[in-house]
C-alpha cells in the first residue's frame, strides 16, 4: 500500500474520539500531528489505517469510518476547504477537490466520467487497497463535505460501491449515503445526479475563488513529485491488465500520450513496451501468488493471459521456475 494522507483526517479521529468521551492519545498511542503551518502536513495512508483500527479495538462500533468522516467540515482542509466554499456550484467544488485531491488524498488517483445517471468519482486500487476504514472514510467525509458546503442535509448519491468486501452489516452503509451501496465492486466509486452537481453553493464568490485556485496550484507545486514516468507506466499497465486492454495503444492514451511518444520514452529509458508490460506482469504475479486464495488459473485471468499454460510458460521465461513451485517456496 502506497500513499499519504492529510493529517485532517486524524484530526478527524481525535474529534470523534474525544465526542465518544476518550482520550485520543491514549487510544491512538501518539499525540495530535503538530500543524506546521505549510498546509502539506501529511502521513502515511498505512499509518493512518493502523489508526483506524486501534480506534475500532476500543470502540468496537460498526461502519466506525463513517462516524469519523461524516464530521467533516470546510474548515478541516483549511485552503482547499474555502477554495471549494466559494465555487458556484457542488460540481465546480468537486472539480477542485479533483485537481488538488492530491493535498488531502494522495492514494488512488480519483476518475470523472460523465454518465447518463450523472457524474462517477472513481477509485482503483492501482497503488494498493488501503482497507474498508480507510475507503469508507474517505467516502463519507466526500458526501458529508457535499451535503454541508449545499446546505442539503439529506442529500443522496445515486449509488456507491466499495471495492472491498460486505461487512457483517451493510445497514450503517444504506442509512448512512442514503443510496444503494454495494461491495466488492471492481472500483469504489460514488454516482452523483445531475440536480445534486448542479446545486448551488452558500456562498459563491468568483473572484476568491479564483485567488484561492491559484494558491492551491502553488501549493500542490511544492509536493514532491507524484510518479515518475516508469511508476506511472506501471500503474497503467496494471490497471490495463484488469480492464483486458493494456496494448501500447491504450496505455499511451491514459498516460495521454501518443503510441511513438511512449516507445521513444522507453527507449531513452533503454526498455521497450513489451519488457517494461513483461517487468510489471512478473511483479503482479509475484504479488498475486503470494496469496494462496487465489487460483493460479485466476492469477493467469487477471495477468491477462487466455489460459494457465500462456501463464506458466512466462513465468518459467521470466523466472527460470514454474509459478506452482515459485509459490511453494513462499511459504
Amino acid at each position: 500500500m502506497q500513499g499519504q494522507v492529510s493529517a485532517t483526517y486524524v484530526r478527524l479521529l481525535h474529534e470523534y474520539l474525544a465526542r465518544r468521551g476518550h482520550d485520543a492519545q491514549a487510544v491512538l498511542g501518539e499525540a495530535l500531528p503538530t500543524d506546521d503551518g505549510s498546509g502539506l502536513l501529511r502521513v502515511p495512508v498505512t499509518h493512518w489505517a493502523a489508526l483506524l483500527a486501534r480506534a475500532d479495538a476500543v470502540l468496537q462500533e460498526p461502519a466506525l469510518g463513517l462516524k469519523v468522516g461524516a464530521g467533516i467540515q470546510p474548515s478541516h482542509f483549511g485552503l482547499l476547504g474555502y477554495l471549494t466554499l466559494c465555487s458556484a456550484t457542488l460540481g465546480q467544488a468537486l472539480a477542485r477537490l479533483a485537481d488538488y485531491e492530491r493535498l488531502v488524498y494522495d492514494v488512488n488517483q480519483v476518475r470523472v466520467t460523465m454518465l447518463a445517471e450523472g457524474v462517477a468519482l472513481e477509485w482503483g486500487d492501482e497503488r494498493g487497497r488501503p482497507g474498508q476504514r480507510v475507503d469508507e472514510c474517505a467516502i463519507a467525509a466526500l458526501v458529508a463535505y457535499a451535503r454541508n458546503i449545499t446546505a442539503q442535509p439529506d442529500a443522496a448519491p445515486v449509488a456507491v460501491r466499495f471495492i472491498n468486501p460486505a461487512p457483517a452489516d451493510v445497514g450503517p452503509y444504506h442509512a448512512f449515503f442514503g443510496c444503494p451501496v454495494g461491495f466488492a465492486a471492481a472500483t469504489t466509486q460514488v454516482l452523483l445526479s445531475p440536480t445534486l452537481i448542479a446545486a448551488p453553493l452558500r456562498q459563491p464568490d468568483p473572484a476568491l475563488h479564483a485567488l484561492l485556485d491559484a494558491q492551491a496550484r502553488a501549493l500542490l507545486a511544492r509536493l514532491p513529485p507524484a510518479d515518475d514516468f516508469e511508476r506511472r507506466l506501471r500503474e497503467t499497465m496494471a490497471a490495463g491488465l484488469r480492464s483486458g486492454d493494456a496494448s501500447l495503444a491504450a496505455c499511451a492514451t491514459r498516460l495521454h500520450c501518443s503510441a511513438r511518444t511512449l516507445q521513444r520514452r522507453l527507449a531513452a529509458a533503454g526498455s521497450t513496451f513489451q519488457r517494461a508490460l513483461d517487468d510489471t506482469r512478473r511483479q503482479l504475479a509475484e504479488s498475486w501468488l503470494a496469496d494462496s486464495r487465489l487460483k493460479l488459473a485466476e492469477v493467469a485471468q487477471l495477468l491477462g493471459y487466455t489460459d494457465q499454460a500462456a501463464f506458466t510458460r512466462a513465468f518459467q521465461r521470466w523466472t527460470g521456475i514454474a509459478p506452482s513451485h515459485w509459490r511453494r517456496g513462499q511459504r
